[in-house]
């Protein structure tokens, strides 16, 4: 049988990065699944999973942890839940916010989309400079999962009016871009 995990990874941001960290999954016969992975400042983070032979488990987390040596931090998370990794049941939508950049913005929406039991699959955002004033822009794009009994519209009045509060646009669409 094979054990399936979920790594994070953090560390300054340098060439060979993902070839020590793939080197070491390999070395165990270990499989990337799918990652999502970016250089955020001066930093690099992502996050994957992957799939080991059980027998090969307690040796990849050692020579994980040894990484950290080289300055590449890994958290390790077992899959003991369950092996079925389809998505998350129910109608999957696609939300895009922009309007000028505030603290605060990511947790008005994730805050409301709680409140509505919306779970969020995946979240991407970004700070970048307007094009006519120059002035920073923040931009978010959540795929999000609605829960059964939840419409459409009950989500889109909720974050219309949650936009009105924050002055940014919304837009809404089906599906996602996984």
């Amino acid at each position: 049988m094979a054990q399936d995990m979920v790594l994070t990874v953090i560390a300054r941001d340098r060439p060979g990065l993902i070839k020590a960290l793939s080197e070491t999954i390999s070395a165990h016969s270990g499989n990337w699944i799918d990652s999502s992975m970016a250089r955020l400042g001066g930093e690099f983070a992502g996050i994957l999973r992957i799939s080991v032979p059980d027998e090969n488990v307690n040796g990849l987390e050692a020579d994980l942890g040894g990484l950290g040596e080289a300055g590449i931090w890994v958290t390790i998370r077992r899959d003991e839940a369950s092996r079925d990794h389809a998505r998350a049941k129910g109608r999957h939508m696609r939300v895009v916010l922009t309007g000028v950049d505030h603290p605060g913005i990511v947790h008005e929406v994730s805050a409301a989309l709680a409140g509505l039991d919306v779970s969020i699959d995946e979240l991407n955002s970004r700070i970048f400079a307007g094009s006519m004033s120059g002035e920073a822009m923040f931009e978010a794009n959540a795929d999000v999962v609605l829960p059964a009994g939840l419409e459409e519209a009950q989500l889109r009045e909720t974050l219309e009016d949650l936009a009105n509060d924050l002055v940014v646009e919304l837009h809404m669409g089906t599906g996602s871009s996984a």
